[in-house]
Formats: structure tokens, C-alpha cells, sequence
């Protein structure tokens, strides 16, 4: 293929992304027979120039070419530099015998990385704002250092600022002026160093304290809750048409945000929760009928437990918020665990914080409350289960020996440092968000996606979810290693 060709095809619209129906039944026929040609569609990555006056941009952003370029930790070669046409796609597992083929038109992401050219304040001064928002999670700090080291070392930024206690920290304290040596062993502790806090989002506030203070960068680590606030304030600059970029740097530690591979933290959260779980499975096994109970974290979904579940192996039984169960009655979670000290003398159940939240009383009062996010108050799900199952003994089984011991290892989860995986993670992570806001991109959530990392527009991150697919294999594969009932189909 010529370069004009080759530079055509890159242009099209359409992609031969080497699905097709078989042509025949040949099985050794070569995977190359296959030839689909799929429309494909790149989401919209906003930009700065988007929203900018057009007669205004050479007054409001200059290009430049990269620093990278002058950088002596970067030998650039051909190709080092991502290019607009570099896409990851959404999906990569297609049925290429369908007929008609399962695809028409396949999403794509832009890759992340370092761009050739990058956009900046005409008075050429960068002034990056960093705030942590929400809960803890393992990874923050590193996150939070990696932007520091990163803009310090590699885009020669030097009006670096941490926002204290989340989203109110911007209009109501003053902001840290950091460096590379005021973070250089930030990694290695737990939580977050600039503090945070749930709730104060006022919007009005924040974006005024940004405008007021000069920040043309801004850096917003959190949750599924701290992204749709971002988006607020990504639209709130939009509508002032103010040359201000910002980026989300997504952090939940139940991995319950949408669309990347898994957020920062969670492989973390699972080394700890096994931790829970080897613990309770001692407790139970040195008791005569004792049950080992392991609450871990996970409103709205059950990735921890199950995750915990499939690498503990001592696990009988899983309970998450995705898969609702009974406790009485034939194929019953009591009727299960009858079963399981009757053959093996002891059993350990893991449930995760949002399980079984509509079986547990509660007055019209505690189903109003809400907290400072504005999210359901959960009763506690462990104490209440540790309750029923003592009641339930004691009534089918009266002077019969039984012991239940509890563990809630959440703070502890939450509060550790990043194992060594994470911290990987929140260096690549970070170092994406840079690049990309280098480039001029904003209202943008850096993340891996199939394995390669992405810039995905903000709106659809703060809308998508992570639910556990109690349909596919990894759930199949839990039920096989515990040997649960199938509650829903009970």
C-alpha cells in the first residue's frame, strides 16, 4: 500500500478491523480470510479551542512545540508522539461468525499520551490546582505526587498548588504549594496528605475561587460522585469561556466506575480484604459450628468481595448487592450454612456493605437519610446478618454450641498505601492526565481501557456504572468455588 493510500485509509470513516462471517466451514482456514469492514466512532474529546472565541485563540492559547523534545530523560523517535488518529476501541471481542456480523459501528477512545504540540496561557505561566475529594483509597497520594513530579520534571511547571478538604478547600482555605521535594515520599503512606472531605460542592464558589486564584489546570481525584461535580464545573468554565483545563482522575475503591478497567486502589483493597477473610476462616475453624462473617466495602457493587472470594478460596458463600438473597426457607442462605457445619464443622460468608440492604428493617426516618454526598445511609448489613444468624440458632439448634465472629476491616482497606501494582497504575495515570491536558484537552477522565490508556469525555464517565454481571463467567466462577445456592433463581 502507498502512503497515500495508507494516509487514506487512516482518514476514512469506515475501518476494516478483521471481523467477518465465516466465508466457509473450513477449520483450517487462516484467521486473515476474515474481512468486515465496521464503521467506527471516535467519542468527542472536548477541547480548549471548542469553546474559546475563534477570532480570539492566538490572544488566549499559543502552541508550542513539546518540551519533551528538550527533555534529557526523552530520546523522542518516530512514533514516541500519540497522534489524533490513535484510537483504542470500547469493545474488542466480536462474534466473527455472526451472520449478519454482531457490529456496525464500534466506539473508540483517543489513546492517551504525549502529544507533539501542546497549548498554553499566552504569558506562558502555568498554575496547576490539585484536589482529592470523597473517600479514602489506597493510591491518592502516589496520584497526587505523580502529578507533582510529573509537571515538575517533565513540562518544566513550577506554580503547583494541593487544595485542602475537597471541594470546599477551594473557596474556603488556602491552597499548599507544592514541589517535588515536599512529595518525594508521599507514596509510601496511606490516605491523602492535602486531607478531604465529602460534600461542599457549591458550584459558584469553586469556579470563582479558581478564576480568582489564576488556576489554568485543574486536577480533580474522586469517585463516581466527585466526577458528575466536575462535570459541573467543566460546563460552568465552558459557559464563561474560561481558558482554564481540567481533568478527572477517577478513584473509587469498590471499582464501581464505568467504562475504565478498574479504578486505582481496588487490586490494593483485595490484597487487604483476603487478609479479612484468611482471619475469619482461623476464627471459624477454631470454634465448634463457628461462622466467620467478613463485611467489605461496596455500596453499589460487589467487585471487592467477589474479587476477595475468588482469590481467598476459603470462602462458602458471597453476598453482593447485584444478586439479591433470602435467609429462610428451602435454598435459603441458613438452610446453605446448616449444611456446610454439618460437613465441615465451621463456614465463612463474605458480604459486601450494600447486600441485603431491603431485607434489613429500618424506620421511614433512616430511609430518608442521606449523607454529605447525597447518597443512601446504609444500615450496617454485617451486624444485622451476625444478629439473624445468632437468632436462627439459637432457635432451630437451642443449647447447642454456636459462634459468629465479625470482621470489618473497611477503614483498613481504605487507609493503606498502594501495593506495588497501584502505585504503577497511579504513576501511568497521572502522567496521562498531564499529557492530555498539555494538549489542550479538558473535561477529560484519563483510564485504562482493554489494557491501553485512554482520555474518555467526562460526561460519559460520570454516568456510566460498573456493576458486577452476575450473568458471565466470573460470577459462574464464584458460584463453582463456593458452591452458593443460586438465591435469584431460588
Amino acid at each position: 500500500m502507498g502512503d497515500d493510500e495508507h494516509k487514506q485509509q487512516q482518514e476514512s470513516t469506515s475501518s476494516d478491523i478483521g471481523a467477518a462471517a465465516l466465508q466457509n466451514q473450513n477449520p483450517c482456514r487462516s484467521l486473515m480470510s476474515f474481512n468486515i469492514t465496521a464503521h467506527y466512532q471516535t467519542a468527542k474529546l472536548p477541547h480548549l479551542t471548542d469553546y474559546l472565541p475563534s477570532s480570539h485563540h492566538h490572544h488566549l492559547i499559543i502552541t508550542k512545540t513539546n518540551p519533551l523534545d528538550r527533555n534529557d530523560f526523552y530520546r523522542p523517535f518516530h512514533g514516541f508522539y500519540i497522534s489524533d488518529t490513535d484510537v483504542i476501541l470500547r469493545n474488542i471481542l466480536y462474534d466473527v461468525a455472526a451472520d449478519p456480523p454482531d457490529v456496525d459501528v464500534v466506539l473508540a477512545y483517543h489513546r492517551a499520551g504525549p502529544r507533539s504540540q501542546i497549548y498554553l496561557d499566552p504569558n506562558n505561566v502555568v498554575r496547576a490546582a490539585i484536589v482529592t475529594c470523597g473517600g479514602l483509597c489506597p493510591g491518592m497520594n502516589t496520584v497526587i505526587r505523580e502529578l507533582v513530579v510529573g509537571l515538575w520534571e517533565l513540562y518544566g511547571v513550577r506554580h503547583i498548588f494541593g487544595v485542602p478538604a475537597g471541594y470546599r478547600g477551594f473557596y474556603s482555605m488556602d491552597p499548599i504549594p507544592l514541589d517535588i521535594n515536599t512529595v518525594h515520599d508521599w507514596h509510601k503512606r496511606g490516605g491523602t496528605v492535602l486531607q478531604t472531605s465529602r460534600g461542599g460542592f457549591h458550584l459558584q464558589n469553586i469556579v470563582n475561587s479558581i478564576q480568582r486564584r489564576g488556576f489554568n489546570q485543574v486536577y480533580i481525584i474522586g469517585g463516581d460522585g466527585t466526577m458528575r461535580g466536575a462535570l459541573k464545573i467543566f460546563n460552568e468554565i465552558c459557559h464563561r469561556k474560561l481558558n482554564i483545563a481540567l481533568t478527572g482522575l477517577p478513584k473509587t475503591v469498590d471499582n464501581d466506575i464505568g467504562i475504565i478497567d478498574r479504578s486505582f486502589g481496588f487490586q490494593t483493597a483485595v490484597e487487604i480484604a483476603q487478609q479479612a477473610i484468611s482471619a475469619a476462616h482461623v476464627e471459624a475453624e477454631s470454634a465448634v459450628n463457628g461462622i466467620g462473617l467478613v463485611k467489605l466495602m461496596g455500596r453499589s457493587t460487589g467487585h471487592i468481595a467477589l474479587h476477595a472470594t475468588l482469590s481467598s478460596r476459603d470462602v462458602d458463600c458471597c453476598l453482593i448487592p447485584e444478586n439479591g438473597f433470602y435467609l429462610y426457607g428451602k435454598g435459603g442462605l441458613f438452610e446453605f450454612l446448616e449444611q456446610r457445619l454439618k460437613k465441615n464443622g465451621h463456614a465463612v460468608v463474605v458480604v459486601a456493605e450494600g447486600a441485603g440492604q431491603d431485607l434489613i428493617p429500618r424506620t421511614d426516618a433512616q430511609k430518608q437519610e442521606q449523607d454529605e454526598s447525597g447518597n443512601p445511609v446504609f444500615l450496617d448489613v454485617g451486624s444485622w446478618l451476625k444478629s439473624e444468624l445468632n437468632n436462627w440458632w439459637s432457635r432451630e439448634h437451642p443449647g447447642e454450641l454456636f459462634t459468629v465472629k465479625l470482621i470489618d476491616p473497611t477503614y483498613m482497606v481504605r487507609a493503606v498505601p498502594a501495593n506495588a501494582t497501584d502505585n504503577l497504575y497511579c504513576t501511568l495515570l497521572a502522567h496521562s492526565a498531564i499529557h492530555g491536558i498539555m494538549a489542550g484537552y479538558t473535561g477529560f477522565v484519563s483510564g485504562p481501557i482493554n489494557g491501553n490508556y485512554a482520555y474518555i469525555p467526562l460526561a460519559e464517565v460520570a454516568e456510566a456504572k460498573n456493576a458486577v454481571n452476575t450473568k458471565d463467567h466470573k460470577w459462574a466462577w464464584v458460584r463453582s468455588v463456593t458452591n452458593q445456592p443460586d438465591f435469584e433463581n431460588n
